[in-house]
């Protein structure tokens, strides 16, 4: 019976020490680093980053780029990245929302970039991978396609690549599939 009370003066004594609010959640230690890559984040101008689900959320994570150069100069792509509680030792999941004409992102809008699978080590980082898509956006890559008929298209005839993406980011067809406008 007296180890009741003593818990319920703990319980008392704890609640004080908050000034009426919950006690604050723990952080894990892939969130306190991923804080820390958000505080020291550089972004290319006209990359916009949110967290949908707020400020408290920072595991999920909205990536807006507009490239300012290249075949997708003009057009706005969205990411999520969801950060595993395991970061930095495992890579985001990222997948793009916007469908989008691509050789490295598919029409579900997997992402193919080496530093998210086999190249990924703990020393990178959300500013690593931001830039790794806006490059892809600004150099596609017809070596290592998911989207393996835009990788044949850039690599046998860049005009025709151009025309199409131009069409999908205008809303159009392209294959008989369409796109949303992006632009």
């Amino acid at each position: 019976m007296l180890n009741l009370f003593k818990i319920k003066g703990q319980k008392k004594e704890e609640a004080a020490n908050t000034n009426g609010r919950p006690p604050a959640k723990k952080q894990s230690p892939g969130e306190l680093r991923l804080h820390k890559d958000i505080a020291e984040l550089n972004l290319p101008k006209k990359t916009k980053i949110t967290f949908p689900n707020g400020k408290d959320d920072l595991m999920n994570i909205e990536i807006t780029l507009r490239p300012d150069e290249g075949y997708y100069m003009g057009g706005a792509f969205v990411f999520t990245l969801q950060v595993p509680p395991t970061y930095p030792h495992e890579p985001p999941k990222v997948k793009c929302t916007t469908k989008v004409y691509h050789p490295n992102i598919d029409l579900d809008g997997n992402v193919c970039l080496n530093i998210l699978r086999e190249d990924w080590k703990p020393v990178l980082n959300i500013n690593t991978i931001v830039y790794g898509l806006n490059l892809l956006f600004i150099q596609p890559n017809d070596e290592d396609p998911l989207n393996h008929d835009a990788a044949a298209v850039l690599r046998d005839d860049p005009q025709k690549f151009q025309r199409n993406v131009q069409t999908a980011m205008s809303g159009g067809y392209v294959d008989k599939v369409h796109f949303p406008r992006c632009k």
